[in-house]
């Protein structure tokens, strides 16, 4: 894990240069992309890759691809237009610091270099191609995008348990699987392979938004970084199901995600990931 982290940290802050006019942009992008995280999904892209036999350095722009994607949609969703927050990851939101305006332009380039990233990948080109159409159906009308209408057309009605999964698997479980499949795309792991990484990645997704769920009602604001109580009204799992059974069904999602593994040889990494997430706090 820290080996990764290592990697994708240092790969992120060398992507975008300092001698342009437009230095305020480049800073609001770096405001929000360097300010910590779990950096799941890049870990999982490097995860898959190395798990299929693949070179986790030539799968780095994969992987800054999906953090920049996903901290474009984190930046997005701050916004007073969606969920006015103030704070994320412990620190002013993106739009606090540098003005909505700004910091709408800072995701729309985040966005636009997640593709550059994929196209400039030391890769053979039959599997950016691959990756290009993994991450647009991932992250557009289909994916995350998709899911955030869903979410946005829900908030004055009382949903049923189909509508919150059919939210919540495009908000939070595209991404998650946009990252497990680009890991095997990069390392030209077999279709079998990218269907198991999406099956994982279904599960774990789902089981990581539960668990968020959860942590909106029981978790510590200073571990979490962000107010905790702002879901009260939303239409989540627990709102759904109640605390102690979303916990059962984190553990079952967690279950079934473990399961999908059986085709890699010693998944031992992403077993102990996927089992760590049940407990994490933030």
């Amino acid at each position: 894990m820290q080996n990764y982290l290592e990697r994708i940290e240092a790969y992120l802050r060398g992507c975008f240069t300092d001698d342009q006019p437009q230095q305020v942009l480049f800073n609001s992008m770096r405001y929000s992309l360097l300010a910590g995280g779990k950096r799941l999904r890049p870990i999982f892209v490097l995860a898959f890759c190395d798990l299929c036999g693949g070179d986790t350095e030539a799968a780095l722009p994969f992987g800054a691809a999906m953090e920049m994607v996903h901290t474009y949609s984190l930046i997005h969703d701050d916004l007073p237009c969606m969920d006015n927050d103030d704070y994320r990851r412990g620190k002013p939101t993106n739009h606090r610091v540098y003005g909505e305006a700004t910091a709408c332009l800072a995701g729309d380039a985040l966005l636009t270099a997640a593709f550059g990233q994929l196209a400039c990948a030391k890769l053979p080109s039959e599997r950016i191609v691959q990756a290009v159409r993994v991450l647009s159906l991932c992250a557009g009308e289909l994916g995350m995008v998709g899911g955030q209408i869903l979410d946005m057309d829900a908030e004055n009605r009382l949903c049923t348990a189909q509508e919150v999964y059919d939210i919540q698997s495009r908000k939070t479980g595209a991404l998650i699987s946009a990252a497990c499949q680009l890991g095997v795309i990069a390392a030209g792991g077999s279709n079998a392979q990218q269907n198991a990484a999406a099956e994982y990645a279904e599960h774990l997704g789902l089981a990581f938004q539960i668990r968020d769920d959860i942590l909106d009602v029981i978790g510590d604001r200073d571990k979490l970084g962000k107010a905790t109580g702002v879901d009260e009204n939303k239409n989540t799992f627990v709102r759904l199901y109640g605390v102690e059974k979303c916990g059962t069904m984190v553990a079952e999602e967690t279950r079934r995600a473990i399961d999908a593994l059986t085709c890699f040889d010693h998944p031992d990494f992403l077993i102990d990931t996927a089992n760590r997430l049940i407990s994490r706090e933030n």
